[in-house]
């Protein structure tokens, strides 16, 4: 518990201080973020707000999670995996980040480009579990053995790679108003850092010591998504680009598939879920139908352009990312209490 605690602190600590310090520099190197001309028009403003803040959650969440022990407990391959995935998904966003403020545009790296960068993360996570770790390689709800479907290891790693992929553009998606992105990643870091360190106090049901260095991992995040939130929160004084957003996707998926906990990790992340459904609901109903169900997608756009200020926008989807994750954690419990003997 007191790992936890302090890689928690550190972080928010370091994410405080490194954002306010990200933000001087970039400030005074005039370095900003392009804005969609086919966005929201309210969003025009903030042309030139500084991005690439995911600097500061990864750096902090890294910093945090090496200086956490000190116990001298060995750190994990599970949870360096995890952490590495982090890191290097926020890799890939900071060459995304470069290239539209350096050259003043929108658009990054191709998608094309892009895509292959998230692959090369998810591919390497997927084959470095499977060799260095005892993951099990089931199709999982809220344990290994639940529902337990045996997927091998070819099955297993594709299904990590699509996760991966999945949850990395799902928070991309999300990451288009001030704190929305950051905020609910929050409340689903905090999930993982309950069922995380749930399953290694009880090994005997969920059998895998390794699950505290994973929720070591999500509570790092957890304070680092926390402290730049003070400064990305409404009106933003930072965005965390793509940098931040592929980086927290990847975590979520990383703990979603070390804790084996993959088919519970849309309720987690449901607000990025939701988001990700109204843009491919749109897409396809103008593809079938020629008719578009949202006003725009993704979803907070929709509630913009229907009158909601983006204050109101953003904590009524935080509220229901709270919503999500008190579900998500209650059927965790109930699935727990419902095995016989636990509780005697």
């Amino acid at each position: 518990m007191i790992r936890l605690l302090v890689a928690a602190a550190v972080a928010l600590t370091l994410s405080l201080l490194g954002t306010k310090v990200l933000i001087s520099g970039l400030e005074r190197r005039r370095i900003g973020q392009p804005i969609r001309e086919d966005g929201p028009q309210g969003h025009m403003t903030k042309a030139g707000t500084p991005t690439m803040g995911g600097i500061a959650i990864v750096a902090s969440a890294v910093l945090a999670w090496v200086v956490s022990d000190l116990s001298g407990v060995v750190y994990t391959r599970r949870g360096l995996l995890c952490m590495g995935a982090i890191a290097l998904a926020g890799v890939v966003g900071l060459v995304d980040d470069s290239i539209k403020v350096f050259r003043e545009r929108n658009l990054g790296l191709s998608k094309r480009a892009k895509t292959l960068g998230l692959l090369i993360v998810a591919v390497g996570f997927a084959v470095s579990m499977l060799a260095f770790t005892n993951v099990k390689t089931t199709l999982s709800f809220t344990r290994f053995d639940s529902p337990g479907i045996d997927l091998g290891n070819v099955g297993w790693a594709i299904l990590a790679v699509a996760v991966i992929y999945a949850m990395t553009n799902a928070v991309n998606l999300t990451d288009g108003l001030d704190g929305l992105a950051a905020g609910s990643s929050i409340f689903a870091y905090a999930a993982y850092v309950v069922i995380a360190f749930w399953g290694f106090r009880h090994t005997n049901v969920y059998s895998d010591e390794s699950f505290l260095d994973t929720a070591v991992v999500a509570a790092s995040m957890l304070g680092a998504c926390a402290g730049f939130l003070w400064w990305n929160a409404a009106p933003a004084r930072i965005f965390m680009g793509d940098t931040g957003s592929l980086a927290i996707g990847a975590g979520l998926a990383a703990l979603g598939l070390s804790t084996n906990t993959v088919l519970l990790l849309p309720l987690i992340g449901g607000v990025f879920v939701m988001e990700t459904a109204s843009v491919v609901l749109q897409i396809g109903s103008f593809r079938l139908f020629g008719r578009r169900i949202f006003r725009m997608a993704p979803l907070h756009h929709h509630f913009e352009l229907g009158g909601w200020p983006e204050t109101t926008v953003i904590i009524r989807l935080w509220i229901v990312a709270g919503l999500f994750t008190a579900l998500a954690l209650g059927l965790y419990y109930a699935d727990f209490v419902s095995l016989p003997g636990v509780l005697d």
